[in-house]
């Protein structure tokens, strides 16, 4: 009697989650592209798509009305648009990252003590050697930053809690009062540093020239890099340390790796346009709410959403206070404030 093998068809579900993904990243590209397209046109002068165009591509001109527009598109809203997106996706995926690594979700980048670093690295630069200029004193944010969170990790890796999320929590939260204060001091003793750091402090991607943005971007680049090398890991690392030693994660390594992509992509963007809070923690749940707990995944999305917010929140800066403007650290932060208390408010706190 012969048997006959029915041959089923492979489970659709995996391919059509990955399909939507994909479609959704293409979707979130092709938004970040309107807006970068916006972020040109808008501003105290607004400009038709036939100016910015004509900005972006021509050389210096007799006409001085044609001119100005090449001056205001190149000098002004390009390298604006670019930090940006630049800081946009550093901060998102950082933001993300952040709450892995420390099973925390309303964890964000200033949790490793990063914001309070390079507010203390500009006040003590402006200070002590008395520079203006933000290329001057933007190496000092980067550095006060990346030491900040070195010593956070640092402190998180020694005693009874070594490598705990909670002990890198409590260890972030001590470091960045402490700098805070201190911040404070400086800047209260001098006051040409505290109207730089009420400047700098208030988070905007505003006056940033390409000599201070293509630095930063390679620091951004190198973070995503380490960044994309440990999310499988990640993934491992959310189902405990125990279960990720089982299934052959060195966790100290991957943890190490990990919060140092953290501190090289918040270190960078904020260094960059200064502290700009609830940007990651806001993103990162978005991202989770489109793309389940899968890192692979959630990073990428993160930082194309952090991207994306940032970038509108620049551009609603620019409209809601004509002819002035609001900075789009502060947008986003008027955003974030309610969006935090929703997520306590619905105990989504409870489960990252």
């Amino acid at each position: 009697m012969r048997t006959t093998t029915v041959e089923r068809p492979a489970p659709r579900g995996g391919t059509e989650a990955r399909r939507r993904r994909v479609v959704g990243l293409g979707t979130l590209v092709a938004v970040l592209v309107i807006a970068g397209v916006a972020s040109l046109a808008v501003g105290a002068r607004a400009l038709s798509p036939a100016e910015v165009w004509h900005g972006l591509f021509a050389g210096p001109e007799s006409d001085q009305g044609l001119n100005e527009i090449r001056l205001i598109v190149q000098t002004v809203r390009v390298p604006r648009t670019v930090l940006a997106i630049v800081a946009g996706i550093a901060l998102g995926a950082g933001g993300a990252l952040i709450q892995g690594y420390t099973r925390n979700p309303i964890a964000d980048t200033g949790l490793l003590g990063v914001n309070a670093g390079a507010s203390f690295a500009v006040v003590t630069a402006i200070t002590v050697f008395g520079f203006a200029d933000p290329f001057q004193y933007v190496w000092f944010a980067f550095l006060g930053a990346a030491v900040a969170g070195v010593v956070v990790f640092g402190l998180a890796s020694i005693g009874r809690g070594a490598g705990n999320p909670l002990t890198l929590a409590l260890a972030g939260q001590g470091v960045t009062v402490f700098l805070a204060a201190m911040t404070k001091a400086v800047a209260l003793s001098d006051q040409k540093s505290l109207n730089a750091l009420r400047v700098w402090d208030s988070g905007s991607v505003d006056g940033v020239k390409f000599d201070v943005i293509w630095p930063m971007t390679a620091f951004i680049a190198a973070g995503l890099v380490l960044a994309l090398t440990t999310l499988p890991a990640l993934n491992l690392l959310n189902l405990g340390d125990d279960v990720a030693r089982g299934l052959g994660v060195n966790v100290a390594l991957s943890r190490t790796v990990g919060i140092a992509a953290v501190t090289l992509l918040a270190g960078a963007a904020t260094a960059a346009c200064g502290p700009i809070a609830f940007l990651g923690l806001m993103v990162a749940h978005l991202a989770r709410h489109l793309t389940g707990p899968d890192y692979r995944w959630l990073v990428p999305y993160a930082g194309l959403l952090g991207a994306v917010v940032l970038l509108v929140c620049d551009i609603v800066g620019r409209l809601v206070a004509r002819p002035g403007e609001l900075d789009a650290g502060v947008v986003v932060a008027l955003l974030g404030a309610p969006f935090f208390a929703v997520l306590v408010w619905r105990g989504k706190f409870r489960s990252a």
